[in-house]
């Protein structure tokens, strides 16, 4: 019996010990991974493909890079429809998921195993209402989508689309891993851990007001700096309002000063104060 007792107690303390200790292995396997001199041919893909980057304060391109390697290492990519998985595709994407992690402590989206990459947008079937209430079967082209268990799905073309105009508000990587953000307690309701319970008052009195006026602006068809998809539910709102945080953050910042403040807060960046990307604006036609 003492056996026994002792058998349990240590199989017990064996137990604690990798509880304890495996999340601090990992921890020291991504702070190696980051400090690894960042690769010259994937420095020159961000900067051929994703010219927001140029943006970035030194200290976050330092910090982004580190990250990018870190997520690489944990991630899965799958080709769907024969597209190769390159490192250019893999890269990409990483880097503008990684947008959304500076300046925090991150496990890279922990349920996220597998990003899975389609040529173009891909058809996926909805079961959905019908004229008369009937639920009857749809095929919808999506561009992108965020499943809560463990799957992500990226179009390529919208991926290289949304990294190519950082200035239009539109980034389909940055949609689907904010709603992997918000998927953090298993569903998305626009609601994402915000890193104190006594945020959530003034998040969700914000977000409320500005959902509605969205929708009110949708359903006049109103102007508006968000993408109307945003007023479909408070989900989508959240993340469509999180490309726009991302690549309008200026007319954000004048013309949704709380909600523009709440995302700051959640992201811990303020990209209003990054400087314009001249050269990428000017070549595409804008003034800067």
């Amino acid at each position: 019996m003492p056996l026994l007792l002792v058998a349990a107690a240590l199989a017990a303390a064996l137990f604690v010990a990798w509880v304890v200790g495996a999340p601090m292995l990992l921890e020291r396997r991504r702070e190696r991974r980051r400090a690894r001199p960042f690769p010259a041919a994937w420095r020159a893909i961000l900067e051929a493909r994703v010219p927001y980057l140029r943006r970035l304060p030194a200290d976050l391109r330092r910090q982004l890079e580190g990250h990018v390697q870190a997520f690489l290492a944990e991630k899965t990519f799958i080709g769907c429809d024969g597209l190769a998985i390159t490192d250019e595709v893999r890269v990409v994407v990483a880097a503008q998921a990684c947008l959304l992690v500076l300046n925090r402590r991150t496990d890279y989206f922990p349920k996220v195993r597998d990003i899975l990459v389609y040529p173009g947008a891909f058809v996926v079937e909805r079961v959905q209402p019908g004229p008369l209430g009937l639920m009857q079967e749809q095929r919808i082209a999506r561009s992108g989508e965020s499943w809560s268990h463990g799957q992500i799905v990226i179009s390529w073309e919208d991926a290289l689309a949304g990294a190519a105009d950082p200035d239009d508000g539109r980034n389909v990587v940055i949609h689907e891993f904010a709603h992997q953000l918000d998927q953090w307690k298993g569903y998305a309701n626009g609601a994402p851990w915000l890193g104190s319970r006594h945020r959530y008052p003034r998040w969700s009195r914000v977000m409320h007001e500005e959902y509605a006026r969205l929708r009110m602006q949708a359903a006049y068809g109103e102007p508006a700096l968000f993408a109307f998809y945003g007023a479909t539910s408070p989900a989508e709102f959240f993340a469509v309002t999180s490309e726009a945080f991302f690549e309008r953050s200026r007319e954000m910042a004048e013309a949704h000063p709380a909600l523009y403040g709440e995302l700051a807060s959640l992201y811990r960046v303020d990209p209003a104060t990054w400087p314009p990307d001249r050269a990428g604006a000017e070549s595409r036609g804008y003034e800067v």
